[in-house]
């Protein structure tokens, strides 16, 4: 359980993720997606950019099961089980895009799926911690989830996947359609929530905001992860600065830029 020092802290006791990927291929019958990936997920919080149809979210569906994978995940040097509820058990959550809930139940009624897995008396116990963190849907808990906001249904989604108290986060576009501020607001859940002790994996078009609040990034591009790095050395590159924040091209060759391509899975296929 979490600690009330910390909003989302861990107990001291609970091991942090350490999510490791080599040779990851998924797709979608005959089509292949995802091609012979190779990262790291490590304690804090990984983003993984890229445009529309890189593969970002099939990553993420084959990571929790939910499609179909070739190569090794290792979870904390384990082998990841391939069936979704073992996935679940191991300590993953999915928050996916479009946040799947339950619209025509209430926000208690969602929160109470998250954790379907644990005994009736610990799942309370569960959900009174995450409206400590969370003290909006307190606020809510007898409303249905499809009559709130998109931003008040996105935190409800991060708070039902809270409930199974994950070790490893994994978030697809949670600032999908959403005003700015909720963007921010929602982001800024996310770093606490690895600052308290769940690693966190998110995938995210926003670039800028998303590398602000990152510790570490990939790009992916067709299926292939092209550049890796800190995500402060990935801010400032000018590879990622042209392709993806609108920086004019230029000849000039930063320290950034040379690092990032120095751990690019193309030329190194285990990021340091």
């Amino acid at each position: 359980m979490w600690h009330r020092d910390h909003p989302f802290e861990l107990a001291g006791d609970a091991r942090r993720a350490h999510l490791k990927v080599r040779g990851l291929s998924a797709g979608y019958g005959p089509f292949l997606v995802l091609r012979e990936l190779s990262f790291e997920v490590k304690p804090g919080l990984t983003v993984i950019l890229g445009p529309n149809g890189a593969g970002k979210t099939t990553l993420l569906r084959a990571l929790n099961g939910l499609l179909p994978r070739r190569g090794e995940v290792l979870l904390d040097g384990e082998e990841l089980p391939e069936k979704t509820h073992e996935i679940v058990r191991s300590g993953l959550a999915l928050v996916a895009e479009g946040r799947q809930l339950f619209p025509q139940m209430s926000v208690l009624e969602n929160l109470e799926l998250g954790g379907w897995l644990a005994k009736k008396a610990d799942r309370q116990q569960r959900i009174e911690h995450v409206l400590d963190d969370f003290p909006k849907l307190r606020e809510r808990l007898s409303q249905l989830a499809g009559t709130m906001s998109g931003g008040e249904q996105q935190m409800l989604a991060v708070a039902r996947a809270m409930v199974s108290t994950p070790r490893l986060l994994m978030l697809d576009e949670p600032s999908l359609g959403l005003a700015p501020r909720m963007v921010d607001e929602l982001l800024a859940i996310a770093r606490r929530i690895a600052d308290g002790g769940t690693t966190v994996l998110m995938v995210e078009q926003n670039v800028k905001k998303a590398l602000a609040v990152a510790d570490r990034g990939y790009v992916l591009e067709r299926g292939t992860l092209v550049a890796s790095g800190p995500a402060k050395l990935l801010a400032r590159s000018t590879v990622v600065r042209e392709a993806y924040l609108g920086a004019p091209a230029s000849d000039t060759t930063t320290a950034a830029d040379a690092a990032e391509r120095a751990r690019s899975p193309q030329r190194q296929r285990e990021p340091a």
